[in-house]
C-alpha cells in the first residue's frame, strides 16, 4: 500500500508516525490529563526508582566533600549534659585537624558535633532519616539531606567518611557502630579508624566482647584492635589523624613497589 503523501504525520521522540499510527493525543497530554490508578506508586519497581534517586542525590551532593569524619550518638542527649559539651569540643577539634563533620543531622549528640564544627568555621553535614515521629534537621548544617531508606543513608556515611567517632547512644548508634566494625573486619572498607568515646558507657560492652565473644571463638584477637576507647577529645582526633597518616604512608609504599616492578619490567 502506498502511503498518502498528504496523510497527517508526527514526530514522537526518535520515531516518525504517519496516518493511522498517529495518536490522538500527545505524550504530555496523556501524562497531565489522566490521573488513572495510583497503586503503581506503592509497587516495587517504583520503589527501586526512589532508591536510585536517593543514591543519585546523595552521591551528587557529597561527591566533592573534603575528607570527613562521621560522629554518632544519642538524639536524646540534652544540651546541658557533659556528653553534649564533649561532642561540641570534638566537632571543633575535627575541623581544626582538617576534617568536615558528618552526623545523622538530628538533635542531641548529632547537633552538638555539628555545632562544634560549624562554630569553629568548618563544613558541617547532616544525613537525616524519615521517621514516624518528627526529628527535624538541626540548625548547624551547611549541607543537609533527608533519606527515606536507612541503607542508602548508611552507604553515604561509609562512602564519604574516613573515620567513625561514636559517643554514647541507643540502638541506632549501636547499629551504626557494629555495621562499621563488620565492614572493617570483613575488609569491605579498609584503613578506617573507629573511636568510642566514653569509657564508663562503653566499657561494659567491650568487657563482654573480650570475656565472652573472644574466648568462645566468635571473633579473633586482632578484631579487638579495630576499636579505640577514650574519654579524651584530643586523643580522639589524634587516633583519626595518625590512622590517616599511616594509611597514606602505606599507599605511598604500595605505589612505590608497583612503580619498581614496572621499571624492572621495562629494563
Amino acid at each position: 500500500m502506498t502511503l498518502d503523501a498528504n496523510a497527517p504525520s508526527r514526530r514522537q521522540g526518535p520515531a516518525m508516525l504517519r496516518g493511522r499510527a498517529v495518536p490522538q493525543t500527545t505524550t504530555d497530554q496523556r501524562l497531565l490529563d489522566g490521573r488513572g490508578p495510583v497503586d503503581w506508586v506503592h509497587a516495587d519497581p517504583w520503589r527501586v526508582l526512589r532508591i536510585q534517586a536517593e543514591f543519585v542525590e546523595g552521591f551528587g551532593l557529597l561527591a566533592e566533600l573534603p575528607k570527613a569524619v562521621s560522629v554518632f550518638g544519642s538524639a536524646r542527649t540534652k544540651p546541658d549534659s557533659p556528653e553534649y559539651k564533649l561532642a561540641v569540643d570534638i566537632g571543633g577539634r575535627l575541623h581544626e585537624a582538617g576534617y568536615a563533620v558528618i552526623t545523622g543531622g538530628g538533635p542531641g549528640i548529632m547537633e552538638a558535633a555539628n555545632k562544634g564544627c560549624d562554630e569553629s568555621g568548618g563544613l558541617s553535614v547532616g544525613l537525616g532519616i524519615e521517621l514516624p515521629f518528627e526529628q527535624r534537621l538541626n540548625d548547624y548544617l551547611d549541607i543537609g539531606l533527608e533519606f527515606r531508606y536507612f541503607f542508602v543513608r548508611k552507604t553515604m556515611f561509609v562512602k564519604y567518611s574516613q573515620a567513625f567517632v561514636v559517643l554514647p547512644g541507643g540502638f541506632g548508634t549501636l547499629d551504626e557502630l557494629f555495621e562499621a566494625i563488620t565492614l572493617v573486619q570483613t575488609k569491605k572498607i579498609t584503613r578506617f579508624p573507629i573511636v568510642l568515646v566514653g569509657t564508663e558507657f562503653w566499657g561494659g560492652l567491650l568487657d563482654w566482647v573480650r570475656k565472652t565473644m573472644l574466648p568462645s571463638g566468635k571473633i579473633s584477637p586482632q578484631d579487638l584492635d579495630l576499636i579505640h576507647l577514650t574519654d579524651d577529645p584530643e586523643e580522639v582526633v589524634k587516633v583519626v589523624v595518625e590512622a590517616h597518616i599511616a594509611a597514606e604512608r602505606r599507599l605511598q609504599e604500595e605505589q612505590a613497589a608497583v612503580d619498581a616492578v614496572a621499571d624492572a619490567a621495562g629494563e
